[in-house]
């Protein structure tokens, strides 16, 4: 049974990666190829949304807070937290592979930035600037990519799922949408950074799967977790050793007095 779902869960993950890096692979070609009809979308984007932010200073301060607040550096160090929780629950497979998919986020978002070497959006009174190429938008990539670990690794507990879900998506959309408000992006950079930082945690699923085995059933969990060192799961399999230790020597005892009873006189 567990062997069946982690095969399913396998086979989707797959799945949603392919759906995922297709039109990723698809922005990064009409980028790198100067497509004239995606430059002419994301540059009438641009200027609508670069006139709209002239005119609300007060949402641009805010923008630049929120990108502040989730830049990639922030976000990783967000991500050390919850690799530093992980390695405190024994969960040391889990928090290599958070490390993992992070580092291997944040390299191919920086190696790309270098390939397509896209120029930034520019204007005559920008509200906000920004250092580097432009492609993918690199705060759009780092905050897919985190939410997408948190929901990976935080998930399977069952607790908050829908608050967890509804962190991500906003998370995950504000930092987008805010670089593209700040004209600092496009719009193709923004979706971009959002399908691979997704893609990449999509695509590791099922190493986190088969090394951490966090799919179990409950009794596989608890016996996994005293082999593992997951102090709960070892406790557990503690006490239910000591019951059957204790119903041994019950059913000796009882055994050894009824023998009694039948040999005397």
């Amino acid at each position: 049974m567990v062997r069946t779902v982690s095969l399913r869960l396998n086979v989707v993950a797959a799945a949603v990666a392919v759906v995922l890096l297709m039109p990723f692979a698809l922005l990064a070609i009409f980028v790198a190829g100067r497509w004239a009809p995606l430059r002419s979308f994301d540059l009438v984007v641009s200027d609508a949304v670069h006139v709209w932010a002239v005119n609300h200073p007060a949402v641009v301060d805010a923008m630049q807070v929120w990108s502040l607040v989730f830049s990639p550096m922030a976000l990783r160090a967000g991500a050390l937290i919850l690799v530093v929780w992980l390695f405190r629950r024994h969960r040391s497979r889990a928090a290599w592979w958070v490390i993992i998919a992070m580092t291997a986020g944040g390299v191919v978002a920086a190696l790309l930035k270098l390939v397509v070497e896209r120029d930034r959006p520019s204007f005559l009174d920008p509200v906000a600037r920004a250092a580097g190429y432009s492609f993918p938008s690199g705060h759009a990539t780092n905050a897919a990519l985190t939410c997408a670990v948190f929901l990976a690794i935080l998930l399977p507990y069952g607790r908050g799922r829908r608050w967890l879900w509804a962190a991500a998506v906003v998370v995950t959309a504000v930092t987008g949408l805010s670089r593209i408000g700040l004209g600092v992006h496009f719009t193709s950079d923004v979706v971009a950074g959002w399908l691979l930082g997704a893609a990449v945690v999509v695509a590791m699923v099922p190493v986190l799967d088969r090394r951490s085995t966090w799919v179990r059933t409950p009794r596989a969990h608890s016996v996994a977790g005293s082999e593992t060192g997951d102090r709960p799961d070892r406790d557990l399999a503690r006490r239910d050793d000591l019951h059957r230790s204790a119903g041994d020597e019950g059913a000796v005892e009882r055994l050894a007095v009824h023998d009694r009873g039948r040999r005397q006189p």
